[in-house]
């Protein structure tokens, strides 16, 4: 998924941090004065770094829009903050990895397929509900992300984690019984997230489960239709498509969905019956 080389080659020359973040997330020996702070992510553990060192192998819509909440080496020492989270959830962070954990059950039987990182315990708390015998996998495309995650688990946790692109999954068809994402929808343009879904629609075995976590379009009473609309397009410009349309309509035809709303309508949690 290469973008223009042009383009790449002004954000180097005007925008050194987002080079430099670049290259820490994919995994590129850095230069400069960071050198001595950053460095490849290395081990099996995250999958194979030289798959995505490279610098058309990101996504075009990380670097150009979200390099400052995800690449860039400060953006783990930022974001990876509960209270943080949670401010920026509105409240909401415990109430929507809760609803996530419920749904998902406990016990967690079988393989489980978790979508992209995410900040805060989701995954160190799914992993304590993992039956005896049974494993996630995590998958995300910058091995920063993965490093960060690897940091917070403990070294018996049942999981792996794996560098890919969730819109191009090396995964076997059919290999998963359930799957998630926790807010990472909203963030992709929609020729992505058409792909993510077909992707997780792929790997998950027949009579699967596939849940979402994310944005939705708020009541018309909720004051953060308004408020939170303008933020939302200027911060993360893909996020207003969830307000315009359903996630079912980015489902192959026919697949049954329910969908549960949360605060006012701002979030919704999807589950898909494979």
């Amino acid at each position: 998924m290469p973008a223009t080389g042009g383009g790449r080659g002004r954000n180097r020359r005007q925008y050194p941090d987002r080079q430099r973040a670049h290259d820490a997330a994919t995994g590129r020996p850095p230069s400069g004065p960071a050198a001595n702070r950053t460095g490849a992510i290395r081990g099996n553990e995250v999958g194979s770094p030289k798959r995505v060192a490279s610098a058309d192998a990101l996504p075009p819509y990380l670097s150009a829009h979200y390099w400052w909440a995800y690449i860039h080496p400060n953006a783990v020492r930022v974001f990876e903050r509960q209270w943080l989270v949670n401010l920026i959830l509105w409240g909401n962070y415990a109430r929507l990895r809760d609803a996530m954990l419920a749904e998902l059950g406990e016990p967690l039987r079988g393989a489980t397929l978790q979508v992209a990182c995410v900040y805060g315990d989701l995954t160190r708390r799914l992993c304590e509900r993992v039956a005896a015998g049974d494993s996630i996998d995590v998958v995300d495309v910058l091995p920063i992300q993965l490093g960060n995650l690897r940091k917070k688990l403990p070294r018996s946790a049942p999981v792996r984690l794996l560098a890919m692109d969730s819109s191009d999954l090396r995964l076997s068809t059919a290999s998963y019984d359930q799957a998630f994402a926790f807010f990472l929808l909203h963030e992709q343009p929609a020729h992505y997230r058409d792909r993510t879904l077909a992707e997780l629609f792929r790997v998950v075995k027949p009579g699967g489960k596939i849940v979402i976590v994310d944005y939705a379009r708020p009541r018309w009473w909720n004051p953060l239709r308004y408020l939170w609309a303008p933020v939302l397009a200027a911060l993360e410009p893909f996020a207003l498509d969830l307000w315009r349309r359903e996630i079912a309509d980015w489902l192959p035809r026919g697949a049954a969905s329910r969908k549960e709303l949360f605060f006012g309508g701002l979030y919704q949690k999807v589950v898909i019956q494979r």
